[in-house]
């Protein structure tokens, strides 16, 4: 993007009208469509090709770091005409583009470089787990060609309750400048947020979240990360769309359901007796439901063992079962 032209500071006494030309006679002054400068002074021999013993000679000055600016004919061939450079072949340009060279630290650089301090000062977890929400845009930093990229670390300061952060870096090697940001720090663990609201019951499939980094201090120790733990699960109160998954919002989906028909299997060495019940309770896999045996009306005990199958135990692994779900 071009800039204003106010930084077309003639540096020239200033001329009589100049001669423009377009003529196709040769010449060997010719004017350039777009230029790039290191300094903060635009020169003739920057400008104009061929521009011999006047080509050093300072007629502008140059834009601010990093920016373009575009510069009339008109007012370039009114700068060198006094150099004797009259008949100046433009090639039909009705402006030069002058570019002033800078090196950039981006701001995806400034806020790693914030990262870093935070992290090597304060010991606030990974780099990748820290979250920088600035009070201001940051805005990439243009220095002068000639001075190293290199930001120091003047000031810093966190508070933890309230995770403000205020720092300052500035150069060492230069007196170009400071720069101070000002935000907050929060870290972050990646959890598992429902694309839509979910049943309770309903089996989370893979499509049904997304992976997010919220703020830590929202889930204690309790956070549900990547989709691959939580898909499979069922829900186990109804959930909100947006809303983190938690621990406590998840369970292993019920394989039977209160008043279904199931199939009882009752197992023993040599014995094998399939026949129908009613569940009294809903339980997911290895859950020990209680089960009506239609057929003779008696309540018994099983293990949920596959969708609407309830295993029979025989008494004393029942007693077992029954002791360490107590404990």
């Amino acid at each position: 993007m071009r800039t204003a032209l106010a930084f077309l500071i003639a540096l020239a006494v200033t001329p009589a009208a100049a001669q423009i030309t377009g003529s196709t006679e040769p010449t060997s002054a010719r004017l350039k469509s777009q230029v790039t400068v290191t300094g903060d002074i635009v020169r003739i021999g920057d400008l104009i090709e061929n521009a011999g013993v006047a080509a050093n000679t300072p007629i502008f000055r140059a834009p601010d770091l990093g920016q373009t600016g575009g510069v009339p004919v008109r007012a370039v061939l009114d700068a060198v005409r006094p150099y004797g450079l009259i008949a100046v072949d433009v090639r039909g340009l009705s402006e030069v583009a002058v570019t002033r060279a800078s090196r950039t630290i981006a701001a995806d650089d400034i806020e790693a470089r914030i990262v870093r301090a935070l992290i090597a000062r304060y010991d606030l977890g990974k780099a990748e787990n820290l979250k920088i929400m600035f009070d201001r845009d940051v805005r990439a930093i243009q220095l002068d060609m000639k001075v190293a990229p290199e930001l120091s670390l003047a000031r810093l300061s966190y508070e933890p309750a309230s995770r403000r952060f205020d720092i300052t870096f500035d150069l060492a090697s230069s007196a170009q400048g400071a720069w101070r940001y000002t935000g907050s720090a929060v870290e972050t663990i990646e959890a598992a947020v429902p694309t839509r609201a979910i049943n309770r019951g309903e089996i989370i499939k893979a499509g049904d979240v997304v992976v997010e980094r919220r703020p830590k201090a929202e889930f204690a120790s309790e956070a549900r990360a990547p989709t691959a733990d939580v898909t499979g699960f069922a829900a186990k109160r109804a959930l909100r769309a947006g809303q983190p998954l938690r621990n406590g919002d998840l369970m292993k989906p019920e394989l039977v359901q209160k008043n279904d028909t199931v199939t009882l299997h009752y197992e023993v060495p040599g014995i094998v007796l399939t026949m129908r019940g009613k569940a009294l309770d809903s339980g997911a896999e290895g859950d020990m439901v209680s089960v009506l045996n239609v057929e003779s009306k008696r309540t018994i005990h099983g293990i949920v063992t596959g969708p609407g199958r309830v295993t029979i135990l025989a008494p004393k692994t029942a007693r077992l079962a029954a002791a360490s779900e107590t404990e």
